[in-house]
């Protein structure tokens, strides 16, 4: 095999990637380590019933001896009323959440999150590890209907060197990603950062060539080398 094209790149550590994947694999946390509002809502839900976690592997029928006794019919009523006002408060928590669900755009986050552990071609790290994809470096822009219009995705890759003659490569293999990850609705444009390529305008005519993409994607050699550096996407 040959030498590496840049046999010393600069390595990021994987602590220091913002994200938003928390380590069960699910989009609990933010780039800051907040907890999302549909986490929040979720445990003000489970909060308020019986079948909580902890209730529903702990708890188990009770015995005969531990049965209280009858209540008077004013004790009843008013449990009665408070558990109807806790079911109101549930029922509102749960729509909240699922307006939360609704509200929950595709933005440049999660982008990020679905593209930065892809393999680099050349050396045994991610994109995102060696810089060549950064938050700061997408936008999404989203039509008036948030939820049904065409939506964009735009990318700016920074190759690890200026005469990098896999940038090519790498950047299909992300509109490979985001086309799998994506609804149809969005519409893909990847371009080499202004300055960090010799052949920029080149490449980044190749990556949004509809008919040259579509080419490269029925080339078995080509899909399977993809393939390889998508394994490693969480």
């Amino acid at each position: 095999m040959s030498d590496p094209i840049n046999a010393n790149p600069t390595i990021i550590d994987v602590a220091n990637l913002p994200t938003r994947i928390g380590n069960n694999g699910a989009n609990s946390v933010d780039g800051y380590g907040k907890k999302s509002k549909q986490d929040e809502l979720l445990e003000k839900v489970l909060s308020l019933s019986l079948l909580t976690p902890e209730f529903s592997r702990t708890s188990s029928l009770p015995d005969a001896s531990t049965v209280p006794d009858l209540v008077s019919d004013v004790e009843m009523e008013s449990s009665t009323d408070d558990e109807l006002v806790d079911e109101i408060d549930e029922e509102s928590l749960l729509q909240q959440a699922a307006e939360a669900e609704e509200e929950d755009l595709i933005d440049e986050q999660e982008i990020f999150d679905l593209i930065a552990t892809i393999s680099d071609p050349e050396h045994p790290l991610t994109l995102a590890q060696l810089a060549v994809v950064n938050l700061h470096d997408i936008k999404v822009t989203h039509g008036a209907n948030k939820y049904t219009d065409i939506s964009e995705v735009l990318i700016r890759i920074t190759p690890t060197i200026t005469h990098c003659s896999l940038a090519t490569l790498i950047g299909l293999g992300i509109r490979v990603r985001l086309e799998r990850s994506l609804p149809p609705r969005f519409r893909i444009r990847i371009l080499i950062k202004e300055g960090t390529h010799q052949s920029e305008n080149q490449v980044n005519k190749q990556l949004n060539d509809k008919e040259r993409v579509a080419a490269a994607c029925e080339n078995d050699q080509l899909l399977s080398v993809i393939s390889q550096m998508l394994s490693s996407c969480k």
